[in-house]
């Protein structure tokens, strides 16, 4: 999961919490576990292509991105062009 934008660690903390919280704190087992990261201060460009190419997990495949922008203006004509340069 990458957060970003205003307060985006947030985000990554939640999403942290909620993993955590689904194995009552315990061992997260590998197949099962979020990595998370945040980038408040970078420009969009930079996340996505971090997501496409560098962004891996230990035992899964990332096949899938899904966007969730939280915004009073739709951007994702913006995200699905940006996203599209470097697949």
């Amino acid at each position: 999961m990458l957060a970003w934008g205003l307060e985006c660690s947030s985000w990554d903390d939640s999403v942290d919490i909620a993993n955590l919280e689904d194995f009552d704190y315990g061992d997260v087992p590998d197949d099962r576990f979020v990595m998370t990261t945040w980038h408040e201060n970078e420009p969009l460009t930079d996340v996505i292509e971090f997501a496409v190419r560098s962004a891996w997990h230990d035992t899964q495949d990332l096949e899938n991105f899904i966007f969730f922008h939280i915004s009073d203006n739709c951007r994702q004509d913006e995200f699905t062009k940006l996203y599209a340069e470097f697949i």
